[in-house]
């Protein structure tokens, strides 16, 4: 079965380093959370995944007429009990946050920022088409996700957050992914 236009490319492996990953994910929960940094074990699974959205947004650049405000969208069933909501007012690249729950196709539009939830995921496809050819970065937790045209997907492996990126989407999307980013990706698909 070919892959979506999207997803073609040649697609790059490599272990992200695990010491350098949990370090700079603890300080990205500190600097999020305000508190002392914390391994990963000790922190609720979308706790951790709110922080990566933050680092993904920070190591994300977009271009010059995205404006002042990242509107942060979850589409589908909202899976963070609320923790995502501890970016809202937060800083990144030089942008607010601003988190917004949403249920229509129609109202991503107005987003820099999608996450797919998982119990979105049967809809990535028809998300994925929404979103083509605007300065959206698309991210998800579903398997198989990133293969399907969403930027970034997370994993959820032995207690440690992983992710894929997918590069084609992102320059599709007018989107630079930080190679600092990318360095720690479990697959880039280019």
């Amino acid at each position: 079965m070919p892959m979506p236009a999207a997803t073609q490319g040649s697609i790059v492996r490599h272990k992200a380093r695990p010491f350098l990953c949990l370090l700079q994910l603890g300080l990205a929960c500190a600097c999020l959370l305000g508190a002392t940094p914390a391994w990963s074990e000790d922190l609720p699974e979308y706790r951790l995944k709110a922080a990566f959205l933050y680092n993904f947004a920070a190591f994300t650049e977009w271009p010059a007429d995205v404006g002042a405000t990242l509107n942060l969208c979850i589409y589908g069933a909202d899976p963070f009990a609320g923790e995502i909501d501890a970016l809202n007012g937060k800083t990144a690249s030089s942008r607010k946050i601003e988190v917004h729950r949403k249920s229509s196709l129609d109202t991503l539009k107005g987003c820099q920022i999608v996450f797919i939830s998982a119990a979105a995921s049967g809809q990535l496809p028809r998300v994925t088409d929404a979103l083509r050819g605007l300065p959206v970065l698309s991210i998800a937790d579903s398997p198989g996700a990133a293969r399907q045209g969403v930027m970034l997907n997370m994993n959820l492996v032995q207690g440690r957050i992983s992710f894929e990126a997918n590069l084609v989407a992102a320059r599709s999307a007018r989107l630079t992914l930080s190679s600092k980013l990318l360095r720690l990706a479990t697959e880039v698909i280019q």
